[in-house]
């Protein structure tokens, strides 16, 4: 346990402090979720005004919620291209070489994706607050808000770190990025669920981001809806994305 524990805090501090140190990583992770935030909080919040559009806190935390979620899953995939780029460096088949328990490399980097979008919450929730945000949620329901992120940034990291082992380049951005971005936005973003109409909504209601981000921006209103599904569904892909990651992982130790 104690050589899991080395292996997964060393890589947990690399990639925390790439992130910190590179302006090129550091500054879109922060950026594009605030530019979500203000576009589509800000520059869309007339859609509010429509029938039957009923979200007590007002549109920016109807938002906030999208944007927060959307940041946590984006955080867990841009580690996937860390992992890529430390194959194409050569960095990863050295790592591989030379830790003892290569099981904690995965937790590392899950680790490191979710100090890194620590980050990026942090940003983003105190911007909202700064334009006005209403929050009508207890303590306790913010509480489960921030588990519904850290879960989405574990599973999101766990997919990404699982395939860019398989693959092992950079030219596998693409892939890592493109099935976490479709399931993110064809989910309720700009409305809810109920107002969505055709084919969009058959394919949201059948979505399984659906139902966590209906249970966020419920837990943000103070009334809680479709939490505990949210989080069953959380912890199963937990499971199963872990189970990938380490295929993944066997994959890279199979081809050196």
């Amino acid at each position: 346990m104690s050589r899991f524990v080395s292996v997964a805090r060393g890589v947990a501090w690399r990639s925390i402090h790439n992130t910190l140190v590179n302006p090129a990583i550091l500054v879109p992770s922060i950026v594009f979720p605030l530019f979500f935030l203000i576009a589509f909080a800000g520059g869309l919040s007339r859609i509010s005004d429509v029938p039957n559009f009923h979200y007590p806190p007002g549109y920016t935390a109807f938002q906030f919620v999208f944007v927060f979620l959307q940041s946590a899953a984006f955080g867990g995939v841009f580690t996937g291209f860390a992992v890529a780029r430390d194959f194409d460096s050569g960095f990863a088949r050295r790592l591989l070489l030379s830790a003892p328990r290569r099981s904690g490399i995965i937790a590392g980097y899950a680790l490191g994706a979710l100090g890194r979008w620590a980050l990026t919450g942090t940003v983003v929730t105190i911007a909202a607050l700064i334009a006005g945000m209403n929050v009508d949620g207890d303590g306790i329901q913010l509480v489960g808000l921030l588990g519904l992120g850290i879960a989405v940034n574990l599973a999101a990291a766990l997919w990404a770190v699982g395939l860019a082992m398989f693959l092992r380049t950079e030219q596998a951005g693409a892939v890592i990025q493109m099935p976490v971005f479709v399931l993110l936005f064809l989910a309720p973003v700009y409305v809810p669920l109920s107002l969505l109409t055709g084919w969009i909504h058959d394919v949201a209601k059948l979505n399984p981001v659906t139902p966590v981000l209906e249970a966020g921006r419920g837990l943000l209103a103070g009334s809680p809806v479709k939490v505990t599904i949210a989080f069953v569904g959380l912890v199963a892909a937990f499971l199963v994305l872990s189970a990938f990651a380490r295929r993944g992982l066997a994959s890279a130790e199979r081809a050196g």
